[in-house]
């Protein structure tokens, strides 16, 4: 049932609904995982989409359950995932928890790989917008068959674990209309969305770190640095005959 409601996902996505929602992701992603860095990064679901194209980390996986996905690197459940504790820096999600029976495990499995400090990026459907609201006319198919989390409960979720929310926006501001000239007239709705109706993007993409308690970096103590280096400029003044203050 899984792998059924992946591949229709994508299948819409190749839909000029489809489409533009993936492009306004994909916006977004190109322009925030340059920013992260590591050796290892994964795509959890929707592996028939680079959606880490931009991503400078060396190492990238693309995890699927089903084998018979031939664009995956990794086959395997996204609850059970082949990688070791803390050995990943970067985790994206992309409607990978509205469309798992097992959302709660499936981050808690995310919470066990990930490094401390390391980034995850979820995308999601956004159940109070006009994309919401299209869900409530039927829910059959993809997307409206999948179960849409909020970004407040999904924040929730995040904090029940070690994940700090750290940034984020909401995209697709127009009607969730199938055609693409309604699409392209509707498209001065994207524009003033984020100023004028900033809760009711159609999707949200949401970027949180990993925080371990009683971890923290070790940093050049600077303070001290600088106490040595006015002493050894006081000394060097006295030697040469003419004291001076350093500010």
């Amino acid at each position: 049932m899984e792998s059924h409601q992946t591949y229709s996902l994508a299948e819409w996505l190749r839909s000029p609904l489809g489409a533009y929602t993936l492009l306004r992701q994909r916006e977004w992603l190109d322009a925030t995982t340059p920013d992260i860095f590591g050796y290892h990064a994964v795509q959890l679901g929707l592996t028939e989409f680079d959606l880490l194209r931009e991503s400078r980390i060396t190492h990238l996986h693309r995890v699927a359950p089903e084998v018979s996905e031939k664009t995956a690197t990794v086959h395997a459940h996204f609850h059970e995932l082949p990688f070791d504790e803390h050995s990943i820096d970067l985790c994206l999600l992309p409607h990978t928890l509205e469309f798992d029976a097992n959302p709660h495990l499936v981050l808690r499995e995310v919470d066990r790989v990930m490094r401390p400090e390391g980034r995850i990026l979820i995308v999601g459907f956004n159940p109070w917008s006009l994309y919401g609201l299209r869900r409530g006319w039927s829910s059959t198919g993809a997307p409206w068959s999948g179960q849409f989390v909020s970004l407040v409960r999904m924040k929730d979720w995040l904090q029940l674990l070690s994940f700090e929310p750290t940034g984020g926006r909401l995209a697709c501001y127009i009607p969730p209309v199938p055609s693409e000239r309604w699409q392209r007239r509707l498209g001065f709705l994207d524009k003033i969305g984020d100023r004028w109706w900033g809760v009711a993007g159609g999707v949200y993409m949401l970027e949180a770190v990993k925080r371990v308690q009683g971890m923290r970096l070790i940093a050049p103590k600077w303070s001290d640095r600088v106490q040595r280096e006015r002493k050894y400029a006081a000394a060097a003044n006295r030697a040469s005959g003419h004291l001076r203050v350093i500010k």
